[in-house]
């Protein structure tokens, strides 16, 4: 029996070349600009891909998955208020802020950054990844 290395979601079936260009879109968009660590993980709290700068030694897996019960939370929240959805979440802490941002309906990005980025840097290449990660599926 072979080794398959497609990993399937719903809709999404996403081959190691893919992957690759996931993770350097993170490399190259995210942690070159300065942020800590950045995650595609997918609604169950699972990742998908990461990268890091290196130092980061938060425990990830824990991470991903409240990030996806916080934003279910959230989008429940704009549900009720009369939002179909709010697509970007931001926290922001003493020492490190994190920031998620819905890909698809399946996937979010969570980047975790410091005070040398500021938000709306962050924002601006957190957007142009998010097209490129989209970019992947097209």
């Amino acid at each position: 029996m072979g080794y398959d290395d497609n990993v399937t979601f719903t809709d999404y079936t996403l081959g190691q070349e893919q992957l690759e260009l996931i993770e350097n879109v993170l490399e190259s968009d995210l942690i070159k600009s300065g942020v800590h660590s950045a995650l595609l993980i997918d609604m169950a709290g699972n990742i998908i891909a990461q990268r890091d700068n290196g130092k980061c030694d938060h425990d990830l897996y824990s991470l991903a998955a409240l990030a996806s019960a916080n934003f279910a939370a959230v989008d429940t929240m704009a549900k009720i208020v009369g939002e179909e959805e709010f697509s970007l979440l931001f926290h922001k802490g003493e020492n490190e802020n994190i920031h998620f941002s819905k890909v698809h309906t399946e996937f979010l990005l969570i980047t975790i950054f410091g005070k040398d980025v500021t938000l709306g840097m962050l924002r601006l290449k957190v957007a142009g990844a998010v097209e490129k990660i989209r970019g992947v599926w097209s």
